[in-house]
């Protein structure tokens, strides 16, 4: 063999490792489970570690940006007043500048609740931007 194969298999072999370790790692990460969790336990202490400072929260009878500690209290009140039966989500994905969202459906009794939440990049750090428990009673 000479040179220039060599050459060609070296190549050939980085792209390979490029392709089997670098791609996997930088795919598309699922929304961090221990969001979803808080959601499905009610846990707005949990929820709320997630938060960014500001963020913006939208409740049956509550739009607006606030501060993380202001959020944390009224996500606790609606899930007080809407303790949840479920939490699924239906549809999540990533958008070109690293942010991350999620729709879902939060069911308490009888009532539905859209369920939409936003993730930025901040430091390295997902946080949720933007959270919505939305209904159309409301």
């Amino acid at each position: 063999m000479n040179s220039g194969n060599h050459l060609l298999i070296y190549k050939l072999l980085a792209v390979i490792t490029f392709v089997v370790i670098v791609l996997p790692a930088s795919a598309q990460k699922d929304i961090n489970p221990k969001i979803i969790t808080a959601i499905k336990s009610a846990n707005a202490r949990d929820l709320s570690s997630w938060f960014n400072n500001p963020i913006d929260l939208t409740i049956p009878g509550s739009e607006g940006t606030y501060s993380k500690a202001q959020a944390e209290m009224i996500v606790k009140s609606f899930f007080q007043k809407y303790p949840p039966t479920s939490f699924t989500v239906n549809h999540q994905g990533k958008s070109n500048d690293g942010s991350q969202y999620a729709i879902g459906k939060y069911v308490s009794g009888s009532k539905e609740f859209r369920t939409y939440f936003l993730l930025k990049i901040i430091s390295g750090q997902p946080y949720i931007h933007q959270l919505k428990f939305e209904s159309d009673d409301e």
